[in-house]
């Protein structure tokens, strides 16, 4: 993991011109800032870039910082009593995770890297800081809030209940939301889409399996997958009028 200051003090700077080109900027959460708000607050984001499967935090640790995820993807895990790992949501980009640091609490998941990850670190004082005295960003945060409960909510309800086919579909259907501009999705590992699903690992590839007999899903190199939209809107379809 490395960690890099984002300075804005002059735009030839090679940082400063990253943060004023910045893809996700109008979507994050200093978005609401202008130039010379984010000209106060520089010295205190740092970027960062992580391997796929490097912890970004872990579970009961104290919060101390919030990020936002400029590129990548993000699944939160979390295990029961009896040491069962459960996947219980993913976030990408634009979102604002972590933010348990902003009541100072422990993180209540353990965030793991899918893929290649890109964030910004964001200190809680920062943000308390920047709280006091803006009608703006309080307002911000409390969306961001709710976005990541709906998220949460979303999760249980589509990918917890119903037939394993369907909640396979449905999950293709979600990392379809962070596909790149050639359909191309992150496709969790087989003992991970068990985790997601709850289903057994057996189930999970026979499902992979069925999915790419009837082309919605074509395998690549590393992990991804090539996706079929108009062939995993049809297998939807079928699920509904069964």
């Amino acid at each position: 993991m490395s960690a890099i200051p984002i300075y804005r003090l002059e735009e030839r700077h090679p940082q400063a011109q990253a943060c004023a080109a910045c893809e996700v900027r109008s979507s994050a959460l200093f978005g609401v800032l202008d130039d010379a708000g984010l000209d106060r607050i520089h010295t205190q984001i740092a970027a960062l870039t992580l391997a796929p499967d490097t912890p970004v935090y872990d579970r009961g640790t104290a919060g101390l910082a919030v990020y936002t995820i400029r590129s990548g993807l993000v699944r939160f895990e979390r295990s029961n009593a009896r040491g069962d790992r459960r996947i219980v949501r993913i976030a990408g980009r634009g979102d604002l995770i972590g933010q348990e640091a902003l009541l100072q609490r422990p993180y209540a998941d353990e965030a793991v890297a899918c893929t290649e990850l890109q964030l910004c670190r964001i200190p809680r004082t920062l943000v308390d800081q920047l709280a006091q005295g803006r009608d703006s960003l309080p307002r911000e945060l409390m969306l961001r809030w709710q976005q990541a409960l709906d998220a949460a909510e979303s999760w249980v309800s589509d990918l917890s209940t119903g037939p394993a086919r369907r909640r396979l579909l449905q999950l293709l259907q979600r990392l379809a939301l962070h596909a790149d501009a050639a359909d191309q999705i992150w496709l969790p590992r087989r003992d991970e889409i068990g985790a997601m699903l709850d289903m057994t690992l057996e189930t999970a590839s026979r499902l992979v399996s069925q999915m790419r007999r009837e082309g919605v899903l074509e395998l690549l190199p590393g992990r991804s997958a090539q996706l079929d939209r108009p062939a995993l809107q049809r297998a939807l379809q079928q699920e509904d009028d069964t």
